[in-house]
């Protein structure tokens, strides 16, 4: 397995590793997820399973869903198409447990029967022939099944009387019958009694008794049946030295169990550290896996393992090819390194040389250049290199910045501002600049704020946006170009979803897909084909079926539901990717860019995020802001490579951030201010974590 799948408590999916054969399920056949991606189109799942290059998913409901690689028809839907996105498994119902080997699937269903799908070259579908089947196929001869293991090519069924029944590929002694002769239908194996859980390797097989130990046969040149020897095992024999043993876990060449005291223990082949002992070397007998405990629950395949611990959290080792791990690289681990995945920061914005980010406790952190109005808002008015908390602010769900000053939303719709406030962008009624958090006036149920240069913009729950501060060309929206320092309704749009704020424009989402503009125009940042400026909001002509906007500094980016991104207005930085340094009277789409599916504007780059998890930058790259290691200015996308698995971006000035899937940021580009949160004042052209 060059890939790992994880269940949430919520029921989704997230994938990482390999992607040759779709089996990330994002909806693309290349690539790798350095980092956990959540996989679209999958709720309600309680078990997944995954193989070489193909992914298997157990709703609640019974149901299965399959995606990845197909050639010998492990998708089960009637074809051998390779499957990048998850679809339903036809002809099964009612399953309770399912399992993937090299180039088959089997099911339990809830009536003690068992399904099987894909190659059967060597039988291990058990329906008494080695024809390969692109539907699920009963397998004959079984009933009262609790469990199922699908091996290499070989599979195993526990029954609810403790005995166990194998079939398909013989060789070896990997039936624990004591022949050679392949078995194209279910036979006992004998020897075995009080058996309570099973798993099946490339060419060996476990079984777990309910007194705790743990009992091998099987292909052995690697120790992983772990006798002490390396001779293969024909008949079941008990694993010496292991007692009180909970769970068995096989990967192609080597095994694993979990102890009732937490502890993991493994043998077989460790050439690239899957056994987890801080070593390379084989081992012939159980050794225990360092540094792990409070283990719950195992998973492994391959060349690869993996932990899960009472803390909710996911510990792997092992060949780390394509970031297979799931850790944000591809090193091979000898030991167990965490797993990315638990979230701590939810949502990230930036203004000119600072940055701010809310974490999942709903408290906001900043670090940058506070300015004489101290944007950071912790009261003081000195810059601050490394992130600190913002005192005053309770249950905050959304954040949005300004120039200069930092908005945030609360539970409670009310929304806060602090810093600069010359054009009361504040929307206290007063322009007197605030180093601490106030409430702005008269705003209640709101969704999402936005800030640009001097004014600020906010989004109701009703759909409808108010807006503050600076109104010079008409960027309230109003009607008017006189300045408010309280909020004002924009006119005439309504059914609002989403709003982005540019230096002196702002466009509007509506729930129809639509996009609307006002304010500044001096650059076509409108997209309308004029350079006059809107005192009052006016649709975009040729964008629909918009999801996201972004804007800042004099142009704007709009991301369809086909993945596409589309950018007009100002673009002598090249930052609407076309390739030139004409401005764009129009939206046009950004050639080359697909499967996007975030973005964000920066004062004269842009940023976006396709589905496979790889970040693209364009635009102003003289700080390094665009994250692709060097400081030339790009008219068209280039990836950024050391930014895989980002979840979340925000852009600045001259800095870009970008949430990753641990909650984890990463920021890049200037750092004068300290802007990057990383504790020094140096520039980067790569993403480097912060503190």
């Amino acid at each position: 397995m060059r890939h790992g799948l994880g269940v949430t408590r919520d029921g989704s999916v997230w994938s990482w590793g390999a992607n040759d054969g779709g089996q990330l399920g994002l909806g693309v056949l290349d690539g790798y997820g350095y980092l956990p991606q959540l996989v679209p189109g999958l709720s309600n799942i309680v078990a997944v399973d995954a193989e070489w290059a193909h992914s298997l998913a157990l709703r609640s409901d019974g149901t299965v869903w399959a995606w990845g690689g197909n050639d010998y028809g492990q998708a089960g839907d009637g074809t051998t198409i390779r499957r990048p996105t998850p679809s339903q498994v036809p002809m099964v119902s009612n399953i309770t447990a399912i399992s993937s080997g090299f180039t088959h699937a089997l099911a339990l269903q809830s009536d003690g029967s068992v399904w099987a799908w894909g190659g059967n070259n060597s039988g291990q579908l058990g329906d008494g022939t080695r024809t390969r089947r692109l539907f699920p196929v009963k397998v004959p001869g079984l009933s009262n099944v609790v469990a199922v293991a699908a091996g290499g090519s070989h599979s195993l069924a526990l029954r609810s009387d403790g005995t166990v029944w194998a079939w398909g590929e013989s060789s070896d002694g990997r039936l624990g019958e004591g022949s050679t002769t392949p078995r194209e239908s279910p036979v006992r194996v004998m020897g075995l009694t009080n058996v309570v859980a099973v798993a099946a390797g490339g060419g060996h097989s476990l079984v777990l008794r309910s007194d705790g130990s743990v009992w091998a046969w099987g292909q052995n040149y690697y120790g992983q049946v772990g006798n002490g020897t390396i001779y293969s095992q024909w008949f079941p024999a008990p694993v010496p030295g292991l007692t009180g043993v909970i769970s068995v876990e096989t990967g192609t060449t080597h095994s694993l169990a979990l102890r009732s005291d937490g502890t993991v223990w493994t043998w077989g082949d460790n050439w690239y550290g899957q056994l987890g002992d801080d070593t390379e070397l084989r081992r012939l007998a159980p050794v225990q896996v360092s540094g792990l405990k409070n283990a719950v629950a195992l998973s492994a395949n391959h060349l690869i393992s993996f932990a899960l611990c009472s803390d909710g959290s996911i510990w792997g080792w092992g060949l780390n090819v394509g970031g297979a791990l799931g850790q944000g690289e591809t090193v091979f681990r000898k030991s167990p390194v965490a797993v990315a995945g638990l979230t701590d920061v939810v949502a990230l914005n930036v203004g000119t040389g600072f940055s701010v980010a809310l974490r999942s406790d709903g408290s906001v952190w900043a670090w940058g250049a506070h300015e004489r109005g101290g944007p950071v808002g912790d009261g003081s008015r000195s810059s601050t290199i490394v992130p600190t908390q913002v005192p005053g602010l309770r249950d905050i769900v959304a954040l949005g910045t300004g120039f200069s000053h930092s908005l945030a939303v609360a539970m409670d719709g009310s929304v806060w501002a602090w810093g600069k406030n010359w054009s009361g962008q504040l929307g206290d009624g007063t322009t007197t600049d605030r180093p601490l958090p106030t409430r702005v006036a008269g705003v209640l149920n709101a969704a999402a704020v936005a800030g640009g240069d001097g004014f600020s913009v906010a989004l109701l729950a009703d759909g409808t946006v108010w807006a503050w501060g600076n109104n010079s060309l008409g960027q309230l929206g109003d009607g008017t170009t006189v300045a408010h320092l309280f909020p004002v309704q924009a006119l005439g749009v309504t059914d609002v979803v989403a709003i982005a704020a540019g230096a002196s424009h702002v466009l509007a989402l509506r729930s129809d897909g639509t996009v609307w503009g006002w304010g500044s125009n001096g650059f076509w940042q409108l997209g309308d084909g004029t350079y006059v400026s809107r005192s009052v909001p006016a649709r975009i002509d040729g964008l629909s079926n918009v999801m996201a906007l972004s804007a800042s500094g004099f142009h704007s980016l709009a991301l369809g539901m086909d993945g596409a991104v589309h950018a007009w207005g100002y673009n002598l930085d090249g930052q609407l990717g076309d390739g030139t340094q004409n401005t764009g009277m129009f939206p046009a789409k950004v050639p080359g860019l697909t499967n996007v599916v975030t973005l964000a504007a920066g004062r004269n780059h842009s940023l976006a995020l396709r589905s496979d998890g790889s970040l693209w930058g364009w635009g102003n790259n003289n700080y390094g802001q665009l994250g692709e290691g060097t400081t030339l200015t790009r008219l068209s996308p280039v990836r950024a490579p050391g930014a895989v698995g980002t979840a979340v971006l925000a852009a600045g000035e001259f800095h870009s951030l970008a949430l990753r899937m641990d909650g984890s940021v990463s920021a890049w580009g200037s750092n004068s201010a300290g802007e990057l949160g990383d504790g020094t004042a140096m520039w980067f052209t790569r993403p480097v974590r912060v503190p």
